[in-house]
């Protein structure tokens, strides 16, 4: 782990230069040695505050982070551990209710022991009062990002931290629940760091210091702007030819070389960050892309199937960037393929059918526009979850079925010579899908079509 910083040292790390304006704050009344009268509290509190400079263990005001504005919310850890009391609360729930008047996104630099034991209960009620104002924040359609450093442990990452929409960690740093001094003494170390929650979904990434405002620019600027248009469809990469017949298109979509998600996405954004992990403890990183991008000068995100199973970590995944998105008023762009949802024994046991159930429940009632492009596979209701209805589209060496066409087979008990007409019988082609009303034709997809709507959705 590198030096730990104070909070003014950390909140220049992070903002323009000279852009940092501390908010006013207004301490209530205090009774001698606090609302527990702890004996030596008032010694221990003034103690800290000539070793720190700070009168409390949270720095908060407003700067720009590579031009955004943004409130910020920075922990002194050398103030008492940088733990919550009341008068923290007080500053944070301050610090929230200044974000939402302004209309500007909220930056917590959590670096906490959790909440301070000298104040007992009233000090862990704090948690409930963070949590509040970040409910009230996220319901204004603000965004909110965090950085946790070390460490960041107890209700301060339970709340400030891990409740942000976005996580992003200091490399090497402590980052969990519990303490190192209340854990298990047979506990493994490596369970409780920022990369440890990074790969069990918790965080989104591991940024060092130095690449650290560059990043969090990225991600204000990203979420910051709120568009009304739907995303465009993406250029075809691939074939731009249609299929003569049901088993050409399973042949074309199942080609080894033909273009994937990363390369639409490198295409279609100039520049983009990933979201990662579906905050129950998974990834997909293998079979869901997930994150914001800039197109055209506009944010959009997008949730694209990589061309593997997807497991419900993905699924999962792809339904907190759609909330998210559809909170923050950002249009939506999904990329289908996929030869469907992972079925094995794991996959069910980690709840594949609620994780598609939800995401179909994401897109369904989605407020922001959701645009959909089938790029390959368009495997059963594993692909079908992450469509938009009516605004589905599909490149000419993609299909879309009711089942692969070697399962309709077998479940229909034909032998395997009868597999390729039965790929011709589930109408599965772009063409036939369009005919069918299933998804929208375009010029740029469907040379002499022009541009038509079916009248029936999906």
């Amino acid at each position: 782990m590198t030096e730990r910083l104070t909070a003014r040292e950390f909140l220049a790390l992070v903002t323009d230069d000279a852009t940092f304006s501390e908010l006013p704050h207004a301490d209530g009344p205090w009774r001698p040695d606090g609302p527990l009268g702890w004996p030596g509290y008032d010694a221990s509190r003034a103690r800290a505050a000539e070793r720190t400079g700070e009168a409390e263990s949270v720095v908060c005001g407003t700067g720009l982070v590579e031009g955004t504005r943004a409130v910020l919310v920075s922990f002194e850890f050398g103030f008492l551990g940088g733990s919550l009391g009341h008068r923290t609360g007080d500053r944070l729930e301050a610090a929230y209710a200044y974000a939402r008047e302004h209309r500007l996104p909220v930056v917590p630099l959590v670096a906490t022991g959790g909440s301070r034991m000298q104040e007992g209960m009233l000090a862990l009620t704090q948690l409930q009062r963070v949590a509040r104002q970040s409910a009230l924040t996220r319901a204004a359609g603000l965004a909110q990002i965090a950085v946790v450093r070390d460490p960041a442990t107890g209700g301060g990452w339970a709340t400030l931290g891990a409740g942000a929409d976005v996580v992003l960690a200091l490399p090497g740093a402590q980052v969990g629940f519990a303490g190192s001094r209340v854990r298990p003494p047979d506990a493994d170390p490596a369970a409780y760091t920022a990369e440890a929650q990074v790969a069990a979904g918790s965080a989104d990434a591991v940024v060092p210091p130095g690449e650290l405002r560059a990043t969090l620019g990225r991600w204000l600027r990203l979420l910051t702007a709120p568009s009304g248009g739907p995303a465009p469809v993406p250029e075809p990469l691939g074939a731009r030819d249609l299929p003569a017949g049901g088993w050409e298109a399973v042949r074309r979509a199942r080609d080894p070389g033909r273009p994937r998600a990363g390369a639409y996405l490198d295409a279609y954004f100039t520049d983009r960050v990933a979201l990662s992990g579906d905050r129950c403890g998974g990834r997909d990183p293998e079979g869901m892309l997930c994150g914001f991008g800039s197109h055209a000068g506009r944010t959009v995100a997008y949730a694209a199937q990589t061309g593997t199973a997807t497991r419900p970590a993905g699924y999962r995944t792809a339904t907190r960037l759609i909330h998210l998105a559809d909170r923050l008023g950002i249009p939506v762009l999904t990329l289908v393929d996929t030869p469907g949802a992972a079925n094995d024994a794991e996959a069910e046991r980690a709840g594949a059918g609620p994780a598609i159930a939800d995401l179909f429940g994401a897109v369904a009632s989605a407020r922001t526009p959701v645009t959909t492009l089938v790029i390959g596979e368009g495997g059963s209701g594993g692909a079908l979850a992450l469509a938009a209805p009516g605004s589905t589209w599909a490149t000419p060496d993609s299909y879309f079925s009711v089942i692969a066409p070697e399962h309709a087979a077998a479940i229909l008990k034909r032998p395997p010579a009868e597999v390729e007409a039965t790929a011709g019988q589930l109408r599965l082609r772009p063409q036939d899908l369009a005919a069918l009303g299933v998804i929208r034709t375009s010029e740029q997809l469907f040379p002499g079509t022009g541009d038509r709507r079916s009248e029936e959705r999906m």
